[in-house]
């Protein structure tokens, strides 16, 4: 028994470190016209990590609690059960298996709580977090300044939208597959630390490097979701706190706002930077515009208006600053594919949205049971509304309606209700309810399991670490 507890130890440590490399390394398995079928480390951990805690259960007697909390166990089951009416069987048995795989770790962690009870275990595990995610802060402001000297994405490992010519500057995704997702990896370490700056002010210094990286991923969905996070910690605080003591809690809310603005500032003017050193002829001023605009959704504009050419003929003068000197001579640079906020990306995004809530709307089969799991981007397809069935929904709240309908989504609600309440109880809540909301958050702006498991994972880490 001492062998499993200490291999489960260790394992736990790891637990968050290992899901920064949500995509890298990657082992491909091949292809078909709905999906990849890819290992992730993270999945390959995940089972190592569940055989263990099982084994470790069952050597305490604690197997039985599968079915003693039955109530944990109804969406699952009914999630799984949906696959023998999904119109892609096989995505559904995937995705089926990546759920129980979620399931059994963070049950398994929270039945476990004792092995890590110790006050000295838990500093190492705060630590072991803190310390990778800072590392892994540092590989994402290499991985512009490999793009911007040059180096093939291929090699720098950034995703083909995140290079300088994209924006004018390159916005980092670690070892995620995109930007948004190291955008969410990093709400868990800027909310823990958030915290924690309360009661000691060395936090604030990862705390301001975790929110500069978190802008620098350029990510609107993890910005926002952050956004959301730090007025609703505020709330709560100041809700929580007595009378005589809001005094001193105004001067520490006031010290991590100020941190905000400050990393957000730094990270605006890093971006300028980079866009003036970078490939393209964009400048500090047109970046920093281009990013307020971007950022806003188009309602913040100072960038400069072209103006429409009138001269016709084949002579192109290029203006001062699209030039650039290399090796002695004048060479001419190019232009960023993006002047300012995409709006084809917010647009596709509602546009998926729509029409799963058309499809899921259109029979009350699907009202009620929905399409069945893994089969949303199918389903669409086959009723014409997309013309690939590999896109997913932008939004895992609707994709989830319309892959179990109203009963899977109850059921998923019964299971909610259950967490919140245990949660509610622990003193420390105010951490723990601001990553829900959080993470809550960021599932509006996409979907997804294999790619996204730290959003499901990572809170029920922190709430064992706290218990």
């Amino acid at each position: 028994m001492k062998k499993f507890s200490k291999i489960y130890k260790i394992l736990l440590m790891l637990f968050p470190v290992v899901l920064y490399f949500s995509y890298f390394p990657v082992i491909s398995l091949g292809s078909d016209s709905t999906m990849y079928y890819e290992l992730s480390l993270p999945l390959i951990y995940l089972v190592v990590f569940d055989i263990v805690a099982t084994v470790l259960m069952g050597l305490r007697g604690k197997l039985g609690l599968y079915v003693k909390k039955w109530p944990y166990l109804l969406f699952p089951i009914f999630a799984s059960l949906s696959v023998l009416w999904s119109s892609n069987v096989v995505r559904g048995v995937l995705t089926a298996g990546v759920l129980w795989l979620i399931y059994i770790a963070v049950f398994a962690m929270i039945v476990l709580k004792e092995e890590v009870a110790g006050v000295g275990i838990r500093r190492k595990m705060i630590k072991v977090f803190l310390g990778a995610s800072l590392l892994f802060c540092a590989w994402c402001l290499l991985q512009c300044i490999l793009d911007l000297s040059g180096v093939p994405r291929e090699a720098s490992l950034l995703c083909e939208g995140c290079v300088s010519t994209k924006f004018g500057f390159p916005h980092p995704n670690g070892f995620a597959i995109e930007p948004q997702f190291m955008g969410n990896l990093l709400l868990a370490p800027a909310i823990l630390t958030m915290y924690l700056s309360f009661k000691n002010k060395k936090y604030l210094l990862p705390f301001f490097a975790f929110v500069v990286t978190l802008f620098l991923t350029f990510s609107r969905g993890a910005i926002y979701a952050f956004g959301v996070a730090m007025v609703f910690l505020t709330a709560f605080k100041v809700v929580q706190a007595r009378k005589t003591g809001r005094e001193k809690l105004w001067k520490k809310l006031g010290i991590l706002w100020i941190t905000v603005v400050l990393s957000f500032g730094f990270t605006l003017n890093l971006q300028g930077i980079m866009a003036q050193v970078g490939p393209t002829n964009d400048t500090y001023g047109s970046a920093v515009a281009k990013v307020l605009n971007h950022l806003s959704l188009g309602i913040i504009d100072f960038r400069e208006k072209k103006s429409e050419p009138v001269d016709t003929s084949p002579v192109v003068v290029a203006s001062a600053e699209s030039l650039e000197v290399v090796d002695g001579e004048v060479v001419s640079k190019d232009e960023a594919e993006f002047d300012g906020y995409v709006e084809e990306s917010t647009e596709a995004r509602t546009r998926m949205t729509r029409n799963a809530l058309t499809l899921w709307g259109s029979s009350f089969k699907n009202v009620m049971f929905g399409v069945g799991l893994g089969g949303a981007g199918r389903a669409m397809q086959e009723a014409g509304l997309i013309d690939n069935a590999n896109e997913i929904v932008q939004n895992e709240y609707v994709s989830l309606l319309l892959e179990v309908g109203l009963v899977g989504m109850g059921l998923l609600i019964v299971l909610l209700v259950f967490i919140l309440r245990f949660v509610i109880k622990i003193p420390i809540s105010s951490l723990l309810l601001t990553l829900f909301v959080a993470y809550g958050v960021s599932l509006c702006f996409f979907s997804g399991l294999p790619n996204a498991l730290h959003i499901y994972l990572m809170p029920a880490w922190i709430l064992v670490l706290f218990l």
